[in-house]
C-alpha cells in the first residue's frame, strides 16, 4: 500500500485532509495546495518528506508527508502519514472560527414541526443585525 510517488490529489485525499478527490483535485487547480513554495497541478506526484501547504477555508495548513498511501483509510491509520506543521496561532484561529459550529438546532421533544407564526419568530430571531442590538452613533462619545 505505500508507493514511492503518489499524486498529490489523491493523498490529500487519502489521508483525510479533503472529503472528497474532486475537492482535493479543485482545490490544486485553484492555487490552493503548494508543495515548498510551488503552485502544483493534482497530477502532481508528492514524495516522502515533502512540505505542502493547503489553503482551505481561509486557513493555512501546513503538513509535512511521511508515508505515502493512494488508498483512503481510517483517521487513525492516515495520522501516522502526515505531521501537521501548521504553526499555532493559525490552528487558534481555526479553532477559534470553529467552535459552536458542530451543534445543531434542537426543538423540544413532543413540540413537532414550528407553526408558521413560530417559523417567522425565529427567522426574525436569526436574522437580528448586532447593529440593531446596540444604535450607536458616531457622534457619541461615551466610549
Amino acid at each position: 500500500m505505500t508507493d514511492k510517488k503518489v499524486r498529490i490529489d489523491k493523498w490529500l485525499w487519502s489521508v483525510r485532509i479533503f472529503k472528497s478527490r474532486t475537492m482535493a483535485s479543485n482545490a490544486c487547480r485553484s492555487g490552493k495546495v503548494k508543495i515548498g513554495e510551488k503552485v502544483i497541478k493534482p497530477s502532481t506526484p508528492i514524495e516522502v518528506d515533502q512540505i505542502v501547504s493547503v489553503r482551505k477555508n481561509g486557513f493555512e495548513f501546513l503538513f509535512k508527508s511521511i508515508k505515502l498511501i493512494s488508498k483512503r483509510v481510517s483517521a487513525s491509520l492516515a495520522q501516522p502519514c502526515y505531521e501537521d506543521l501548521t504553526p499555532p496561532e493559525e490552528l487558534n484561529k481555526y479553532k477559534d472560527w470553529y467552535v459552536g459550529k458542530a451543534n445543531s438546532e434542537r426543538r423540544a421533544k413532543g413540540l413537532g414541526r414550528p407553526t408558521k407564526r413560530e417559523r417567522r419568530d425565529i427567522d426574525g430571531w436569526k436574522n437580528v443585525q448586532v447593529d440593531d442590538w446596540f444604535n450607536f452613533d458616531d457622534n457619541d462619545e461615551e466610549f
